[in-house]
């Protein structure tokens, strides 16, 4: 999953995305309003966390600005403004959520995997593929209820795929789910990961579709 965070404080940005990418999200970071936007239209990340308190154009103008521009990403409003008036108007410009700050980082996880799962296509908090079972609130593995040990790429790279059974899912796409935005990816980076995934679950468990990508393979 790829997050969007447009935070002017750079200390707490880097803590906020330092905490994502330990939980399993690929993360683009920037400080300016209208950056965002640019970056929303380019990226379309599955969630955006946006500050109010921006230097060059308010939040609440950035939020209009995404909506209006066609941006459909699920919004969590990051704040300092607590008072109810500010919490209405952004939640009627278009944002799905607001926290103030200061904040827990677990509730901040906690809102994005709510958020996920009310604006997801349906999915529940864990898929099951045969005996593999992922658990997407707990970002945990198992296969015949034993737990498998997996890096956060390796679970994002299985999360993408798992949420889309049966399709191909590009080398460029599954990037896109790994790293953040200007992140220098070597050309065999997915195929390194899928072969750890392969031989942590089994070998079958994710097909190549030569000159295509990879999709899951039949269930055990």
């Amino acid at each position: 999953m790829r997050i969007l965070l447009i935070e002017d404080d750079q200390s707490l940005a880097d803590g906020i995305a330092t905490a994502l990418r330990h939980a399993g999200y690929a993360v683009d970071h920037t400080d300016r309003g209208g950056q965002g936007v640019s970056l929303a239209r380019a990226a379309r990340p599955d969630a955006i966390i946006l500050d109010l308190g921006l230097p060059d154009m308010d939040g609440v103008d950035a939020l209009k600005a995404l909506r209006g521009k066609g941006v459909d990403s699920p919004v969590l409003i990051l704040t300092a403004r607590d008072d109810l008036p500010s919490k209405i108007h952004g939640l009627d410009t278009g944002a799905d959520d607001y926290l103030t700050k200061p904040f827990a980082v677990g509730e901040l996880l906690a809102r994005l995997r709510a958020l996920e799962r009310r604006t997801g296509p349906g999915l529940s908090a864990e898929i099951r593929i045969g005996d593999v079972t992922v658990d997407l609130a707990g970002h945990r593995v198992s296969r015949n209820g034993e737990e498998v040990s997996l890096s956060r790429r390796e679970f994002a790279l299985l999360r993408a795929l798992a949420e889309r059974p049966g399709s191909i899912l590009s080398r460029e796409q599954l990037e896109d789910k790994l790293y953040g935005w200007g992140e220098e990816v070597s050309s065999n980076t997915v195929d390194v990961h899928i072969h750890y995934l392969r031989r942590k679950l089994y070998p079958e468990f994710i097909q190549t579709v030569r000159g295509v990508g990879y999709r899951l393979g039949p269930a055990r």
